[in-house]
């Protein structure tokens, strides 16, 4: 039997932590901008498929493993805070590249496979999302989790973060869109990079 209560509380406080802008919702924004619809996608499906493991990591109390080990999450919060720094630093400098002429140029084109990648990145080096999973089924689900119950929230994270985040790449990826993007490239970068170095930086600090 599944137990509709707790997956309904799941939903609700998923569903508002999701759509908190952080390094996913930038980098998604800036993929779909920037390159094709079909990559944009790719990073949407590298970005869930991690959030599924953090929950599934959650529901199993996975997370016991960084409160009893608290050097494990200090390693995979420096390498997070390290990636974004760099993955920041690199569209700046990719920004400072480009000629001021770049509106006429067409969205650069990026192998899908890399894409995924990049999105799959982003997330599992955030140590703030498995505190984010620990807090929303700690909060929202049984001490027992049966298995069609299990189950059926690891739906609601497929849905809501595959829904929100399609949704952006979508919007975000229209031609007119990409367009005005095209004609502002170097200041979009400069703002997503400078954007992800700070979350970077504020990652490592906390």
């Amino acid at each position: 039997m599944i137990d509709w209560s707790a997956v309904l509380a799941v939903f609700s406080v998923y569903i508002t932590g999701v759509i908190i802008p952080g390094p996913n919702f930038v980098a998604v924004l800036h993929k779909a901008a920037s390159s094709t619809r079909s990559a944009a996608l790719a990073m949407v499906a590298g970005i869930v498929l991690v959030n599924l493991f953090w929950a599934t990591c959650a529901i199993l109390g996975v997370g016991i493993v960084f409160a009893t080990f608290p050097w494990v999450a200090l390693i995979v919060k420096v390498l997070g805070a390290a990636y974004l720094l760099w993955f920041g630093s690199r569209l700046i400098s990719k920004a400072n590249e480009k000629q001021p002429g770049a509106a006429a140029e067409m969205a650069q084109t990026d192998d899908l496979k890399s894409s995924f990648v990049q999105g799959f990145l982003t997330n599992i080096v955030n140590p703030k999302s498995m505190a984010f999973f620990a807090a929303v089924f700690a909060s929202a689900a049984p001490a027992h989790v049966s298995w069609p119950t299990f189950a059926a929230m690891l739906g609601v994270v497929l849905v809501v973060a595959g829904s929100w985040y399609s949704f952006l790449a979508l919007v975000m990826s229209h031609g007119g869109v990409a367009a005005r993007y095209r004609k502002s490239a170097v200041m979009v970068d400069r703002l997503c990079g400078s954007l992800i170095v700070f979350l970077g930086i504020r990652q490592l600090i906390r």
